[in-house]
């Protein structure tokens, strides 16, 4: 209890700063789409409830078909980690506060808001990938499964604005995955795959827009502090959203995973070196005035995303001399 009390002493600058934004999150709630105009997955599936229900499901169905085994991978890697959206809601309350899940805070709404559009992503991409046959389901669920029970750290506590920092560089990511992924479905025939993924892609950007916003009014307001966790940060290195994800079977599921985006170049060393130039740059970083140890931060984090761009071609080659591996999501055959 002591340690939690001290936190809380710690945070109360960065938990002020956050509610004096309130005004700027209220009309940032405009990048979420309003109910009644959203998307929703039914949009984007054959509806079982017509008479011509078996011709559209066999339409659906055959352009998947042409999905190379590796496509069918990083696919349903990307749906596992949209999947475990509860353990993100949990981690991201923090910066919310809505201890009684109904607050109408300008913060709260904004979590729930996103929490709702992101939870379409998994129910859109489970739901293809069920109607179109072409994996393990039972194994792909024991997958999420797991990797909701065993949870999830951001590596962002006690820091609010590490959780800023973190859903910035994150959602960004996502949005390269899904665009990547989307662009090789319609490559290889499969319009209705492409057509989701591009979908699901402009809700992340919207999302990452919201969470790079206001980590840039925190980099302005509270400079110091900011660039000094903004580094701390990058320090850990930015855990991925999956890698706690486990089929039963294989220990290192995610590494192998993370292996074929990697050769695919779905998601590569080189993407997360430019997410990090790039919030350096958008949060104009290196123009901060800043002392101390901030300013041992800020000569950090302008140089780091040049020296891990140097490292990104020996870790692509590492990727594409590893052997497949077998995944259980695709009945054990190699990826």
């Amino acid at each position: 209890m002591s340690e939690i009390l001290t936190d809380e002493m710690r945070l109360q600058p960065q938990i002020e700063l956050l509610a004096s934004l309130s005004g700027v999150v209220e009309e940032q709630l405009a990048l979420l789409s309003p109910i009644d105009q959203a998307w929703q997955p039914s949009d984007f599936l054959p509806d079982l409830s017509t008479p011509d229900w078996q011709d559209q499901l066999n339409r659906f169905r055959a352009p998947a078909l042409q999905l190379g085994d590796d496509i069918l991978v990083v696919l349903v890697g990307d749906m596992v980690t949209e999947e475990a959206l509860p353990n993100y809601a949990i981690s991201l309350n923090l910066i919310a506060r809505d201890y009684a899940g109904t607050s109408e805070g300008a913060w709260a709404r904004w979590m729930r808001g996103w929490i709702a559009e992101e939870n379409r992503h998994g129910d859109l991409l489970h739901a293809y990938l069920r109607l179109t046959g072409r994996v393990d389901m039972r194994s792909v669920e024991v997958t999420v499964h797991n990797l909701i029970a065993r949870g999830f750290n951001p590596r962002a506590y006690p820091d609010l604005y590490a959780g800023l920092v973190y859903t910035s560089f994150q959602e960004r990511a996502t949005r390269i995955s899904h665009a990547r992924v989307g662009a090789l479905a319609a490559r290889h025939g499969d319009e209705n795959l492409a057509r989701i993924c591009r979908k699901i892609a402009g809700d992340e950007f919207r999302h990452e827009t919201f969470y790079t916003r206001m980590m840039g009014q925190v980099m302005q307001l509270d400079p110091d502090r900011g660039v000094r966790i903004f580094k701390d940060m990058i320090r850990r290195i930015i855990a991925m959203p999956g890698r706690f994800m486990f089929d039963g079977k294989d220990t290192d599921l995610f590494e192998h995973f993370a292996a074929v985006a990697q050769r695919l170049g779905v998601y590569t060393a080189h993407d997360y070196a430019q997410i990090l130039k790039h919030l350096v740059s958008t949060w104009q970083v290196g123009l901060l005035a800043v002392s101390g140890a901030a300013a041992a931060a800020q000569e950090y984090l302008c140089s780091i995303a040049e020296r891990l761009e140097s490292f990104a071609a020996s870790i692509t080659e590492k990727a594409s001399l590893q052997p497949p591996a077998a995944f259980s999501w695709i009945h054990n055959r190699r990826a």
